[in-house]
């Protein structure tokens, strides 16, 4: 029973172990895939894989996205967004700014959207072109915005990189201490053995020493 109990133990630390590496290695693939692209493309927004993330600064949509979420974008076809879509496209200030779609207008034969912030009293002045659209949102994470604006700041930068320090000097600390207990448990294991070994040597030497002895004595 205790075997099977290490055996699950084992498993779930492996498994543990191996999530953890899988996850850092795509959250660092994606950081270089942001770094790459917004140093080729300064003037565009990165994307990874179709998707671009933004942090949003404003409050406009509360409450369905709120002031310091992360937000996620998906790169979609323009034609195909309708009434009711959450946009992010470029504004008249070039920044980009994650509204709704209250309407489709034509002009002059050209499509644009008519948008407006869900907290916001009124529609947004300016039409938004087909263009100037980043991609329709399709998700966030509440409150992680936030987590992203605090590292750029050095100070903020500094205590993450010192909370992983901490994090992996404290997890080095327990993996040492476990397998040092591992070690002790199997070199008293193994010491038992060979006492148990050379105890039963000692009887079998001590019969066959017997065994002789009556034989001499049948003798």
């Amino acid at each position: 029973m205790k075997k099977t109990e290490q055996k699950k133990k084992g498993l779930v630390g492996k498994v543990f172990k191996y999530l953890f590496f899988l996850v850092a290695f795509v959250v660092l693939l994606i950081a270089v895939i942001v770094i790459y692209k917004a140093n080729t493309s300064p003037d565009d927004v990165p994307d990874v894989f179709g998707y671009k993330p933004m942090i949003v600064l404003s409050g406009s949509m509360e409450t369905s996205i709120r002031k310091g979420d992360l937000v996620f974008v998906k790169v979609v076809d323009t034609t195909t967004l309708k009434e009711q879509d959450v946009i992010a496209f470029r504004n008249e200030k070039d920044t980009v700014t994650t509204h709704r779609i209250v309407e489709i207008v034509f002009e002059d034969g050209k499509q644009y959207f008519k948008t407006k912030g869900d907290a916001n009293n009124a529609e947004d002045v300016k039409l938004v072109p087909m263009e100037d659209v980043e991609g329709l949102y399709v998700g966030r994470i509440a409150k992680l915005g936030k987590f992203l604006m605090f590292m750029r700041e050095p100070i903020g930068l500094f205590m993450v990189l010192l909370v992983i320090l901490v994090v992996g000097l404290l997890w080095l600390y327990i993996v040492n201490v476990r397998d040092e207990k591992k070690y002790r448990k199997k070199e008293e294991k193994d010491r038992l053995e060979f006492e148990e070994f050379k105890k039963q040597k000692e009887l079998e030497r001590k019969k066959e020493a017997e065994k002789h002895k009556e034989k001499k004595q049948e003798k």
